[in-house]
């Protein structure tokens, strides 16, 4: 209302610490009203009068401590709302996919998010959707120390075990309700086959159940055996989970991985509350807290349900590319020298590309198979370069990325990682791509121009002059055309044809694709058992990059197709394949007709071309890699510091190793 004074948070607590009278248990209605002014009082604000969270949460857990009336309002405050509300949701849901299959959940969330589900007031998850009714609350709510909450929950009183009958009777409900669940979801085909063989008989997940049925009869010594059982769940789902990369993931057992990880959880708080020791793991409950805050704020974002579940789906395809990756980062001076060579051979192979593309491009035909065909003759290009073990510089920032990250990597570093280390790592991936740009573009400049050449000796006419060699040209340069952003076109290419490779080798290793080509009853009748099994090796080992290259060729050749069919400024530009252009035309025109200004700006276009091929590519790459780790690069603000004092101190580094590098890297 216009004209009234705000409210300060801590106003309603100096309030209520100045009473001399305590809520009653029995009225609901006015402690949920106490539990929304009192939350409200932690609330972060924009307004200058209020302090953080943290601040906040210090000061309020200060006066629980001094006034005991504020103590004995909130606590009656949680019991209203505890005996009088149906907990089992919480406890069993919030948070927690009820869907069986991914796209079920998937259309579900979207529903709700149209039209939100109705809420019952007996709920418990209703109370906590009134108390943190902001959608963001969650993010102030996880801002806030893990010790500052176990502080305020321990002063509380939280630590005292819960003894009303109907509270328990619903926590051992919801407990072997979760219990029969995660049983079953153990007995699933996608995590009965790729667990230990030694535990297939006596299958933890079940085993938990059985202990959860005598937590009645003896609470603390069946409260130590589904300890046992939990810590054992747990190390068989670190166990697939570690076996992905040589096994593969599929989508929906990273879904039942997700499921069981959270349903495990949830017992394990259950079971610290129904063991009858009379000690609350604080922490624990504190984690759990701030999960049902997160979940109820988040429970309809397709974005988080997406984010959690292919998440580890995620960090297999950036396995299968990190490991790939580690091949194209040089240490030594010989690691060095090998890279150049590989390039020079990669540059060959394009130099052949070029020279067909625009032979290609002499041939009358529909815009769709100009399309097709420039598609084929590149996939071609990139298999061979595959096939024969040269590079391509372009193919290198998808994969290097992934190695890159691997060095943050939480799930495979206990430790934290050795940033200065890190910094080393980026100097040789800097080095690397250098050394492959410039093995590349030291061939195809006069490998192309002698084709050229060649070509016009043999038929007597340039294959470009003119005005459609001054075109050529003038597609390179950097502000007389769109090329930089066209550059930038094909980093997302490259990244794109880097996901379908690891994709397609993750699939193929969780399919046991070449264990089922060698038992083909067509296959072993047609072909010898040798023969079989190299094609089925051969396949493993390389179906996910041919697959990738053949994306990327389409990708490529088919940018002129949608740009004609659609009508707007679509293309690609690929440092190499400009670098061919740019001498094919040079050719074509004379270098006595082309200003030595204009081609030199040319020129610096085709280097600005690889430079934003590789940036882009190399930093979604990263994003993806990162992100599908659990890596938060908020969290090594000091890595730039540390990377630009590298650089300062070995500028060198970044573009050749030094000869002494295998004694101090």
């Amino acid at each position: 209302m216009l004209g009234r004074k705000k409210k300060g948070k801590i106003d309603f607590i100096r309030t209520v610490s100045e009473r001399s009278t305590i809520l009653p248990i029995t009225d609901n209605e006015q402690g949920l009203d106490f539990l929304v002014s009192f939350f409200s009082s932690i609330r972060p604000s924009s307004s200058p009068d209020r302090l953080p969270g943290k601040q906040n949460i210090h000061r309020i857990t200060s006066a629980l401590h001094q006034s005991p009336v504020l103590l004995g309002n909130l606590q009656h405050a949680i019991l209203s709302q505890l005996i009088r509300t149906d907990l089992s949701p919480a406890l069993t849901e919030s948070g927690i996919p009820l869907a069986r299959g991914f796209w079920q959940e998937f259309f579900g969330r979207l529903r709700h998010k149209l039209l939100p589900p109705l809420r019952n007031e007996n709920d418990f998850l209703y109370v906590l959707n009134r108390v943190f009714f902001h959608n963001d609350d969650y993010k102030w709510v996880e801002d806030i120390p893990r010790e500052d909450w176990v502080l305020f929950f321990e002063s509380v009183g939280l630590s005292l075990h819960v003894d009303d009958k109907r509270i328990l009777s619903q926590l051992l409900y919801s407990l072997k309700t979760l219990s029969f669940q995660v049983a079953q979801l153990g007995l699933e085909k996608e995590v009965l086959d790729f667990m230990p063989a030694e535990r297939k008989e006596d299958n933890p997940f079940v085993q938990q159940n059985y202990h959860v049925h005598q937590l009645e009869l003896n609470p603390q010594a069946a409260a130590e055996k589904i300890g046992k059982s939990l810590a054992q769940c747990h190390e068989i789902l670190e166990y697939i989970r570690d076996n992905h990369t040589q096994r593969g993931a599929s989508l929906h057992q990273t879904y039942i991985l997700i499921l069981l990880g959270n349903r495990l959880e949830r017992i394990s708080i259950l079971t610290d509350l129904l063991d009858g020791n009379h000690q609350l793991d604080t922490g624990k409950f504190v984690d759990f807290f701030r999960m049902l805050v997160r979940n109820e704020n988040r429970k309809n974002s397709i974005l988080e349900f997406m984010s959690q579940t292919t998440g580890y789906l995620a960090y297999q395809i950036a396995e299968h590319k990190g490991e790939k990756g580690s091949k194209y980062i040089t240490s030594t001076p010989a690691e060095y020298r090998a890279m150049l060579s590989s390039a020079m051979g990669g540059g060959a192979w394009i130099c052949l590309v070029v020279l067909v593309k625009n032979l290609l491009t002499k041939m009358p035909m529909a815009i769709f198979w100009h399309g097709f065909a420039y598609s084929i003759n590149y996939s071609v290009g990139f298999i061979l370069i595959e096939e024969t073990h040269t590079t391509l510089a372009t193919k290198q920032p998808a994969f290097t990325a992934s190695a890159v990250a691997s060095s943050l990597d939480t799930r495979r570093n206990t430790r934290q990682p050795n940033l200065y280390n890190l910094a080393v790592t980026v100097a040789k991936v800097s080095r690397s791509q250098i050394a492959s740009f410039i093995g590349n573009l030291v061939i195809v400049f006069p490998g192309v121009f002698f084709l050229a050449w060649l070509y016009d000796k043999l038929s007597g006419a340039p294959l470009a002059s003119g005005p459609v060699a001054m075109h050529m040209l003038k597609d390179q340069h950097p502000w007389q055309s769109l090329s930089l952003l066209y550059a930038c076109n094909t980093g997302v290419f490259l990244f794109i044809s880097g996901i379908i490779a690891g994709y397609v080798q993750n699939k193929i290793q969780y399919g046991h694709i070449a264990e089922r080509l060698q038992t083909h009853p067509i296959l072993r009748m047609t072909m010898n058992r040798d023969k079989l099994k190299k094609l089925s090796m051969y396949v493993e080992k390389h179906a996910g990059a041919l697959i990738g290259n053949i994306a990327l060729g389409f990708f490529l050749g088919m940018a002129g197709f949608v740009s004609e069919i659609f009508g707007i400024h679509f293309d690609i530009r690929h440092i190499t394949i400009s670098a061919g252009n740019t001498a094919l035309a040079v050719y074509g025109l004379g270098f006595s007709n082309v200003p030595l200004g204009y081609l030199f700006t040319v020129i610096i276009g085709v280097l600005g071309i690889g430079f934003l091929n590789f940036l882009v590519s190399f930093s979604l790459a990263f994003v993806v890699a990162v992100k599908s780790r659990g890596v938060r690069l908020r969290d090594y603000p000091e890595f730039l510091g540390i990377l630009g004092r590298y650089f300062i101190s070995h500028p060198l580094d970044f573009i050749r190793p030094r000869r002494r590098l295998a004694d101090n890297d």
